[in-house]
């Protein structure tokens, strides 16, 4: 890997050449730009606005626009003489604990190579002491024409740095956030959960880039003189979500059917949750008693009911068994 800047790290009253390279790479695919008429190359030329000609890369410089429009130069050489230590050194000023690093600040990622055979050893010292502390180093330094914040941490056995971007230059979130307000149903957050348990984790290892994949195709297929690819037809659509149930369930139905499990129901509560979210309602003795008195009475009033009509159907059966038993008056 090509270095692309050379300097030391400065450790307290350690000194430690290194060399910086990029630790990353783009793997997007590039495309030029044609005139549509006769598939001509769009170029983007250099040119001097007071000789009106092209110029090439080595007649190029800096300089300064100020409000006016004047232009002050500034060269390699001012910018490398500039009084601040870290015109050449990465300058470590603290050690902090990686949770402390908003993921937001993070920009561009480098690997610190050892720059010589006496940069070994305190390069494997610095190295070791972050293994064993947890911690990663904040340090400052300046690059393409700039200073700039960066955190070194360890990277298998390699000090890797990543530039963190100023906390001034990382926007607020007030005009972001939503601004409607909207409640959050407890059922809606359940079925969040279960569809974040049911996807489960992943290896990055086997994520690839399928986009890229698919324009490959249809350049190899250009260049082969035959039809691209059709574009499969997916289930996926645009707009509002109308029930926000229907497709959480939806969801876990699909997340569980993709991994071979068979879909349960999603639409009750768990039990765990239920206990957790639902309060037991409050019952004092005095309630219990009054209930136990009004259970106590309706039991009461039914007996004594039942006692009259019990009371009332034998007297009625006693008049029946009179009018028999007595002999009716023949009249002459």
């Amino acid at each position: 890997m090509r270095s692309i800047w050379n300097g030391a790290i400065s450790f307290g009253l350690v000194t430690i050449p290194i060399k910086l390279v990029n630790a990353t790479e783009s793997h997007s695919i590039s495309f030029r730009q044609v005139h549509l008429d006769d598939g001509g190359r769009i170029r983007y030329r250099k040119v001097c606005e007071l000789e009106d000609r092209e110029v090439t890369t080595a007649e190029i410089g800096k300089a300064y626009e100020e409000a006016d429009g004047t232009l002050i130069p500034i060269t390699d050489e001012d910018l490398a003489s500039l009084p601040i230590p870290t015109a050449r050194t990465i300058e470590i000023v603290a050690f902090v604990p990686a949770d402390r690093i908003d993921p937001l600040q993070m920009d561009t990622a480098y690997y610190l190579a050892a720059n010589g055979v006496s940069a070994a050893k305190p390069y494997t010292l610095l190295r070791e002491a972050l293994k064993r502390s947890n911690k990663v180093a904040i340090a400052k330094f300046a690059l393409r024409g700039r200073e700039r914040l960066g955190m070194l941490r360890v990277v298998d056995d390699v000090i890797a740095m990543h530039g963190l971007l100023w906390p001034d230059e990382i926007r607020a979130t007030d005009e972001v956030a939503p601004d409607a307000s909207v409640t959050v149903r407890d059922k809606e957050l359940d079925l969040a959960d279960a569809l974040m348990d049911t996807l489960g984790e992943v290896d990055l290892a086997d994520l690839h880039d399928e986009y890229r994949e698919a324009v490959e195709e249809v350049i190899a297929a250009k260049a082969s003189g035959v039809e691209p690819p059709a574009v499969p037809a997916g289930e996926r659509t645009g707009g509002k979500v109308l029930d926000l149930m229907a497709a959480l369930e939806k969801s876990v139905r699909a997340a569980k059917e993709s991994r071979g499990e068979e879909p349960a129901e999603v639409t009750s509560l768990p039990a765990r949750r239920k206990s957790a979210r639902t309060a037991p309602k409050e019952v004092s003795g005095k309630k219990s008693t009054s209930t136990a008195k009004k259970t106590t009475a309706k039991k009461t009033t039914a007996k004594k009911t039942t006692a009259k009509k019990t009371t009332a159907k034998k007297a009625t059966a006693k008049k029946a068994t009179a009018k028999k038993a007595t002999p009716r008056k023949r009249t002459g």
